[in-house]
């Protein structure tokens, strides 16, 4: 009878996880797998956490969301920034304008009464300890976004008690910033009974507000390349209101605090955080204008991309991001209609995608469902690395090179990303991504010829047959980061068959996250496989990797693999300095070819996305470089409730069998009773 009547509702699916209200309602569903840790934009540096933030903050600056190659365009500001270099400071100051009338999201801790006195920022613990979460304050405020509120950002990349992850990169160019860190920790160990500082009351010589709308900030030297942080959500504006609201003592035992709860002008902002169960994202009411972009490339009028032109922004009114740490039940929700768009993971493949030797297609199936394929270039690489300073696989010698040399021919990487990546990468033969100046696509590898040479190369480095001199057989470690995932063991058996190959014993050492990057920052490793993603679409994002003063030991930078070497060094300083020069790019064959010379990679893969989206979502492109892009993209909510009810038909003839199978079962014993009971009757008579 039930199953019935699920079949006969023809208002909402039988299935439907969402409230009935949300059937055509203007929202998009999507989901996540790791719950965010930081959303405060001085400390978040994870792409899982910058998919929330990104619909929240402003910076300055934005990638236009239609051109190729990425193009910085201005977001609050009025124009592109402009630098001047004082060559006898040997200083870059930029100057930056911010539109007017840009207003905070509803927020407490911009709530004023009457008089213009902020309601909450002087609660006791008490009433602090009374609030559970941001919706229980009853009163909301906002205010004009201002220069100031960008500069207080930037001290606070400063403050000792944030820790952010851009700190170290950062002192070295922004004027006056390592100065700043050294009086914050001052005053934080003067004033230790205080949560928190008041930044206004510190200057930072670097970044220096010159009216409401105009501030400047300078750096040492030149570094053309900084633009391209003015665009990262480090650099956008925090007031000084949130502060002192989220400093106050007892907020933070119910978790109120700018971690959890953003505050900035995006077209959204955060209603509901839930990690364990859900994030829910409402249309910012104070948004400012912006508009969907007029121009684009030139097949991005016949992909519908310009429909909505010159339209304001943003179309949704909702976003909910719902947790799900396994794939398959996000699969089978985006297949039944309620994820609106979905990755494919390895599990996945076969039920979405037809692989030949010439392409790959989507399933008949889904084409029929009008599921829609994005491809494009992610902007990382993977790759597996060799410490340098380790006295085996390092150095600069002869030796070592053949060594590093053998190993990277003998691994197949084409193979690699077959078996792992079901072929959604390409091989990489440098670190520069596709869609960045400077990249180049590798050449097909005869894996036969690459292993003959590799054995030639272990006997030139004194190593035939992977045994040294004495016969003893060549042994290498092998650090992994132990996890949960099933295929983590097939991809390190794939890796010791690599080796395997030469003869060299591949001894793999397992540990925690934080113990295999307390290996790394130490030196205590020999050889280990990571990935970097660009932070920004320039090739100094991927060279640096190799610069020597960015070494991890030491340095505690980014250059993983302790790589060292002046010819490099003195063509990368040179290639930094020339900024946007086009003479520039010429040096980057000359820096790759020290590095194939000096092999302290294993060059790896570049990884390709893989989307599909529901024939009811639009507008959309893939930008990896950029993730603030759900203001663009806009829903059919009908389309999508009567699809879900055409997809989603309950199957109510196994119900029938069942019962006619229990009608038989049941039978037998109801007769039995009816004929005990009426033989008991004639006994009683």
């Amino acid at each position: 009878m039930s199953a019935l009547a699920l079949a006969g509702c023809d208002d909402q699916a039988w299935n439907d996880p969402y409230p009935k209200q949300s059937a055509t309602a203007n929202t998009v569903y999507t989901a996540f797998s790791e719950q965010p840790k930081h959303l405060d934009p001085a400390i978040s540096y994870t792409a899982e956490e910058w998919l929330f933030i990104a619909q929240i903050y402003e910076p300055v600056l934005e990638y236009n969301y239609l051109l190729r190659p990425y193009t910085l365009q201005p977001l609050t500001a009025t124009a592109m920034p402009k630098s001047v270099y004082d060559p006898v400071a040997n200083t870059t100051t930029y100057r930056i304008t911010i539109k007017p009338n840009i207003l905070y999201q509803p927020h407490p801790a911009l709530a004023q009464d009457a008089s213009g006195t902020y309601i909450y920022h002087n609660l006791t613990m008490q009433q602090a300890r009374q609030y559970q979460s941001i919706q229980d304050f009853a009163h909301t405020g906002t205010r004009e976004l201002t220069a100031a509120d960008y500069v207080n950002q930037i001290k606070r990349l400063a403050d000792p008690s944030l820790n952010s992850p851009i700190f170290g990169f950062m002192s070295p160019y922004i004027v006056g910033l390592q100065q700043l860190r050294e009086q914050l920790a001052t005053a934080y160990t003067a004033n230790h009974c205080e949560l928190c500082l008041d930044l206004r009351s510190y200057d930072l010589t670097g970044a220096k507000v010159i009216d409401n709308y105009t501030y400047e900030i300078k750096i040492h030297g030149k570094y053309d390349q900084f633009k391209y942080w003015l665009e990262m959500l480090f650099f956008a504006p925090v007031p000084w209101e949130a502060s002192k609201f989220y400093c106050q003592p007892g907020l933070d035992d119910h978790n109120i605090n700018l971690d959890t709860y953003p505050i900035g002008t995006g077209p959204f902002y955060l209603l509901e955080n839930n990690p364990e169960r859900r994030m829910l994202m409402q249309r910012n009411p104070n948004f400012h204008d912006e508009y969907y972009p007029s121009v684009g490339m030139p097949d991005d009028q016949a992909h519908g991309l310009l429909i909505n032109a010159g339209k304001k922004l943003p179309f949704l009114d909702q976003i909910m991001f719902s947790l799900e740490k396994e794939s398959i039940p996000y699969w089978d929700k985006f297949m039944q209609g309620y994820y609106d768009r979905s990755g494919i993971s390895s599990g996945n493949f076969n039920s979405a995608l037809s692989q030949s030797s010439r392409s790959i297609q989507l399933n008949q199936s889904l084409v029929d469902k009008g599921v829609r394929l994005s491809i494009s270039d992610d902007l990382s690489v993977g790759y597996w690395g060799f410490n340098m300073l380790d006295d085996v696989v390092g150095g600069y010698s002869e030796q070592a090179r053949n060594l590093r040399r053998a190993i990277g021919l003998a691994f197949d990487v084409q193979e690699f990303i077959t078996i792992f990546a079901n072929g959604r990468a390409l091989v990489a033969n440098g670190p520069i991504p596709p869609g960045i100046a400077g990249y180049t696509a590798s050449k097909p590898v005869d894996v036969a010829a690459n292993l003959q040479q590799a054995k030639e190369l272990m006997k030139a480095a004194g190593y035939p047959g992977g045994r040294d001199k004495d016969g003893r057989k060549l042994q290498i470690y092998y650090d992994v980061v132990s996890s949960g995932d099933p295929n983590q063991r097939s991809v390190i058996g794939w890796v010791v068959k690599q080796f395997n190959k030469l003869g060299i014993d591949l001894i793999v050492r397992s540990s925690d996250y934080n113990r295999f990057q307390d290996k790394l920052r130490s030196g205590a490793i020999q050889f280990f496989a990571l990935a970097w993603n660009l932070d920004y679409p320039d090739p100094e994002n991927a060279l640096f990797l190799f610069y020597g003063p960015n070494a991890r030991v030491n340095y505690d930078g980014e250059n993983a693999v302790n790589y060292s070497n002046p010819q490099f060094d003195l063509l990368f300083k040179k290639f930094k300095a020339l900024g946007d020069d086009p003479q520039r790019l010429k040096l980057i064959p000359q820096m790759l070819a020290i590095l194939q010379f000096d092999a302290p990679w294993i060059w790896g893969y570049f990884p390709q996305d893989y989307i599909l989206s529901n024939p009811w979502y639009g507008n959309t492109k893939p930008n990896p470089v950029s993730l603030n892009t759900l203001k663009y993209v806009q829903i059919d909510p009908n389309m999508r409730a009567q699809l879900r009810l055409q997809w989603n038909h309950p199957i109510v003839w196994p119900m029938f069998i069942v019962l006619v199978v229990l009608i038989v079962l049941i039978m037998p014993a109801i007769i039995g009773y009816k004929l005990s009971t009426k033989q008991k009757a004639r006994r009683v008579k």
